[in-house]
């Protein structure tokens, strides 16, 4: 699919024929190439995978990055994304006693999917990132790091977390058990 030599990731889609995790990480692009020119979305674009996304009727997860992708717009590169959801990607502002990147532990905050059934109010989700979503209508879970942000979000089949419930523990296991069982 792509050529590893040219551009080192790690990618991740499993399960195409009834549900989709769609996770993405560490993507590094050569530093010589224009970050429009060479950023996922358009390796997507360019092979046609953008529309075999978009046209998944089967429930899809993308995580971390994969939330990013699936955005409209990112401040990082500024580039176009896939637009499954409206939200605009930013990057967090350096504020005192803030880190970027945001690494760690946050509560979940109105919390309202069958992605979060059995959980408690405010469980705790791991997340490591320098740029957010801003929250809007498609927002089904927030949090805080310096400002209020969408932790996950979800248009029709389209299911997305900032966080990473694989790195989550039980709370994040049961996530992924909650998608499964959609």
């Amino acid at each position: 699919m792509f050529q590893n030599d040219i551009i080192p990731w790690r990618w991740l889609v499993t399960g195409l024929a009834t549900t989709s995790i769609f996770a993405c990480h560490s993507m590094s692009v050569p530093s010589t190439v224009p970050p429009v020119d060479n950023s996922l979305s358009h390796l997507l674009r360019e092979r046609g995978l953008d529309t075999v996304l978009r046209s998944l009727t089967q429930p899809v997860l993308g995580i971390c990055l994969g939330l990013q992708l699936l955005c409209r717009h990112s401040e990082e590169g500024n580039t176009d994304c896939l637009g499954v959801f409206g939200e605009k990607v930013k990057k967090f502002e350096p504020m005192p006693g803030f880190k970027v990147p945001h690494m760690g532990w946050n509560t979940l905050e109105r919390s309202r999917s069958p992605l979060f059934e059995g959980l408690p109010e405010e469980a705790y989700v791991y997340f490591v990132h320098s740029f957010y979503a801003e929250t809007g209508p498609e927002t089904i879970a927030q949090t805080r790091y310096t400002v209020p942000f969408s932790a996950a979000l979800q248009k029709e089949n389209f299911y997305a977390t900032q966080f990473h419930p694989e790195k989550s523990s039980e709370v994040g296991a049961r996530i992924l058990s909650n998608f499964l069982a959609l």
